[in-house]
């Protein structure tokens, strides 16, 4: 039975920890969650790496917004390709679109070759950009190893149909990797009707914050009274999600 991967996307060294003792397999590891991920810090993917045996993978993504990036920030994002890989990491995942939204394949195969020998993701910008079947094409044109989608939909289970073709117009070349909203009650119907073996998770729980001494007067960037709220990835909710999907294999899935 092949193995279906599980990815869990983390924003600090305790969820990344969660994340490797739960028995996933991969982390791709982002700073400010909020804004949808940008390039976590080399403290934090150093302090990773040193402390979690599976793959990490730093998104590559200079700011919140569209992805559609100037000179200055293209330049950002290959010296944090550098810092990458002179920190360990074993992948990196990004994605670039022009302005018409299509995918900026140029730029994109540049990061790609500075990249290896690490692996390369495209991610979810895949899923803004104008037309998911040209972009396919387009991102296998940069040698990406993976595509992160949900199908162009906010979750993956409304895009499902979509991630199905996908997988099937790639025709192996590239994987297709599930992902947007994926959990424990929909995670085995999702690999089932697309018939992917990777998925992409987030599975992050409120925690309450040791604080005793709490100004719920103050707000440093939040409504006030939320610096005291956070969230993590607990160790039992992957295991909860290895369960479900322990009995799939993607080999047999219907897409």
């Amino acid at each position: 039975m092949e193995q279906i991967t599980v990815e869990v996307c983390v924003d600090s060294v305790a969820s990344a920890l969660a994340a490797k003792s739960g028995g996933a397999q991969r982390v791709e590891l982002c700073s400010d969650l909020l804004e949808g991920g940008i390039t976590p810090s080399s403290g934090l993917l150093s302090v990773v790496r040193s402390n979690v045996s599976i793959g990490v993978y730093p998104i590559i993504r200079p700011r919140p917004g569209d992805f559609c990036y100037s000179e200055p920030e293209f330049e950002t994002m290959c010296r944090d390709i550098e810092v990458a890989r002179s920190e360990g990491a074993d992948g990196v995942v990004l994605g670039l679109l022009k302005t018409d939204g299509c995918v900026d394949v140029e730029r994109t195969r540049q990061l790609v070759e500075l990249a290896r020998p690490l692996a390369v993701t495209f991610h979810r910008a895949f899923d803004m950009s104008a037309d998911l079947l040209r972009s396919l094409e387009d991102v296998c044109m940069t040698g990406a190893d993976r595509i992160l989608t949900s199908g162009g939909e906010q979750e993956c289970l409304q895009g499902v149909d979509a991630v199905a073709g996908l997988v099937r117009a790639s025709g192996g070349r590239i994987k297709i990797m599930a992902g947007g909203r994926i959990g424990i009650n929909n995670a085995a119907a999702i690999i089932e009707r697309t018939g992917v073996s990777e998925i992409h998770v987030g599975l992050a729980t409120p925690v309450t914050s040791p604080m005793l001494h709490r100004n719920s007067r103050l707000s440093l960037g939040k409504a006030p009274g939320n610096e005291y709220q956070r969230t993590q990835v607990m160790e039992e909710n992957v295991r909860k999600l290895k369960h479900a999907i322990s009995s799939l294999n993607p080999r047999t899935a219907l897409p």
